[in-house]
């Protein structure tokens, strides 16, 4: 038996001695960065950001060069120094993540303990910048802290004199921990990165609507408590190469459809050409982002209004600025996070110059009531333009391994001259009702209108309505989901035919005006036909199950005698069996057809519970 173990050990020795020797051997081809495209040189002002490498208070990445990034404690623990070294920033916890982690937000304000009601009080604007809800994404977070800093200690307090600065480091703190250097193959560093979704394999920006994550939740207090300005969510791309290397997105930009037009004039005739300013004299090139996983510059872009379980969709909704920030993937993480710092200055500096403006603003588009609501994508076009794009040159060749066509970045600057933009129109509209009205048996509905900061009036006593309500027609799962669960939830589609009802709602029961800051929110909330409405994200899956039935032998005998007694049931039947042979044919479709006119027939069954008050 010794002999025996001896060998076998030996044999396992010599086959993982063989495996390690393979893998040290083959490994430098899997690492994404050696099968990236080449990168595009570059050498930009903004490198005088960077600290010396003997300044105290260097950060992490910087004393990398900025290749890598901090742990989350690395990062938690140098914004406390900050926070004990100066009186502009205060460290607060705002939430807690799926495994316990604590969420913070530092408070860079000239006001000391800056609270929401102080700062409305005075009334300079908020801006929140929020980095790693997809953590592997993770440039804002090293750009924040650098930034802070310097406000804090190397003389750039006074963009905090018109203006205040809430800066989320990691919202998705769990994926931040989930650090490999195996996580993004198509990103060019940090050296290690986190995960994109949480530790309930939740993606954060798919959260908006449903907000099923505690990570989502705490982040929509903090905006409910501190009514920002204006919201940055940092990440970085995916996709093609280009030139741009700070590129950003926000519903309404380039004329396209807003929920909140004079918020996207503002920040396309003031926080864009700020913006863009600012990066180029920096030495970056900024751009429009174009969410694209390839590039036909035949068929150029379609621009749409992102849907609100995205943070800019979600934002332009609820009328509160919001821009999606997007680094380009295959730029070096040293020009991406010095690219974000530009930024986010910038962004600071306008909100403290013309964040009066932006106001107005904000509260013109909360204060309208607008009588439909656009919403859902579609493919319907409206508006076309073109653009002189910043590509690069790039070549097409069939792969030996995927048998496909592949596309070859070459890594040489090339202009795209008179590139196509295709700007898209909403799918429908939505008749905006005076309010909504959730029985007390939807207490998880209930619960998620709250936390979206939804002012909603609670009965105290029983009440019987005459209210409309739907009766979903045609309801299937979603085609991007199938029968399978999409961000932890069965989603759904439908059509809905409305109907008047007396309907009781008992006490506990919610009704959610329309006629408030969020009304458009509510009705995106609440309407079947929404497709990031609670129904689609499956809170309601319970109506479209049949728990009573009728047994065929006792049936057929009704049937026959609803026959002999309705003469307009008798017209209706025989018009069904001449114009559907499908429904003639078969029994058990003929039977339900009279079940569903009998008196047995669950009148409830596929009925949206929610009333709908016009």
């Amino acid at each position: 038996m010794r002999i025996q173990r001896t060998v076998l050990a030996n044999h396992s020795f010599i086959v993982a001695s063989l495996w390690l020797t393979l893998l040290w051997s083959v490994s430098p081809y899997l690492r994404g960065a050696d099968l990236l495209p080449p990168a595009l040189p570059w050498k930009g002002a903004s490198e005088a950001l960077i600290a010396k490498a003997d300044d105290p208070w260097i950060t992490p990445s910087e004393k990398t060069g900025i290749t890598e990034t901090p742990t989350y404690d690395e990062t938690i623990s140098y914004l406390r120094k900050l926070d004990k070294a100066s009186s502009l920033l205060s460290l607060r916890e705002f939430g807690r993540t799926a495994q316990g982690r604590t969420l913070y937000v530092v408070i860079a304000a000239r006001e000391r303990s800056l609270t929401p009601d102080k700062a409305r009080k005075i009334g300079k604007p908020t801006l929140l910048a929020q980095a790693g809800i997809h953590s592997g994404e993770i440039d804002g977070k090293d750009a924040g802290l650098m930034l802070l800093r310097d406000i804090a200690l190397r003389g750039k307090a006074s963009l905090l004199d018109h203006a205040n600065l809430l800066f989320v480091p990691v919202l998705n703190a769990d994926g931040h921990e989930r650090s490999s250097e195996w996580s993004r193959p198509n990103q060019r560093g940090p050296v290690r990165q986190g995960w994109r979704t949480t530790a309930q394999n939740l993606n954060l920006n798919r959260d908006y609507m449903k907000a099923d994550s505690p990570e989502m939740q705490a982040m929509l207090g903090l905006i409910n408590q501190w009514s920002p300005a204006l919201y940055l969510d940092l990440h970085v791309t995916d996709g093609f190469d280009h030139q741009y290397d700070v590129t950003f997105d926000y519903n309404g930009i380039s004329g396209a459809f807003a929920w909140s037009p004079r918020i996207s004039q503002w920040l396309n005739d003031t926080f864009r050409p700020a913006t863009e300013a600012a990066l180029k004299a920096a030495g970056h090139i900024p751009g429009q982002f174009f969410d694209s996983d390839g590039f036909d510059p035949a068929k150029g872009f379609e621009v749409s209004a992102a849907p609100p379980r995205y943070s800019t969709g979600y934002g332009d909704l609820r009328h509160l600025p919001t821009v999606l920030v997007e680094n380009h993937s295959l730029k070096p993480y040293r020009q991406r996070v010095l690219g974000t710092y530009v930024l986010l200055e910038s962004s600071l500096r306008t909100l403290g110059t013309a964040g009066r403006a932006l106001q107005q603003a904000i509260l013109a588009d909360a204060s309208a009531t607008r009588a439909a609501i656009p919403v859902n994508q579609t493919e319907t076009p409206g508006e076309r333009t073109t653009i002189d794009f910043l590509g690069v040159a790039r070549e097409d060749y069939v792969s030996p391994a995927t048998g496909g066509t592949e596309t070859r970045w070459l890594g040489t600057p090339r202009l795209y001259p008179g590139v196509p933009i295709t700007l898209l129109k909403p799918g429908r509209e939505i008749a905006r009702p005076r309010a909504y009205w959730v029985p007390v048996t939807k207490p998880e509905v209930i619960s998620r209108l709250k936390v979206h900061g939804l002012r909603v009036e609670t009965l105290t006593q029983d009440r019987t309505l005459t209210v409309e309500m739907y009766r979903l027609v045609n309801p299937r799962a979603r085609t991007n989901s199938g029968y399978h669960p999409f961000e932890g939830r069965y989603t759904m589609t439908t059509q809905v035919k409305a109907e008047t009802r007396e309907e009781r709602f008992p006490a506990g029961s919610v009704r959610v005006p329309t006629d408030q800051p969020l009304g458009d929110l509510a009705v995106a909330l609440l309407e079947p036909e929404s497709d990031d409405s609670l129904l689609a994200w499956g809170f309601f899956l319970e109506i479209l199950q049949r728990t009573e039935y009728i047994e065929g032998y006792v049936l057929a005998p009704l049937a026959e005698r609803m026959l002999a007694n309705d003469s307009k049931l008798k017209t209706e039947f025989e018009a069904k069996l001449a114009a559907d042979p499908a429904f003639a044919a078969s029994p058990v479709a003929r039977k339900r057809w009279f079940y569903e006119r009998s008196p047995y027939y669950d009148d409830r069954y596929r009925l949206y519970p929610v009333g709908i008050e016009r």
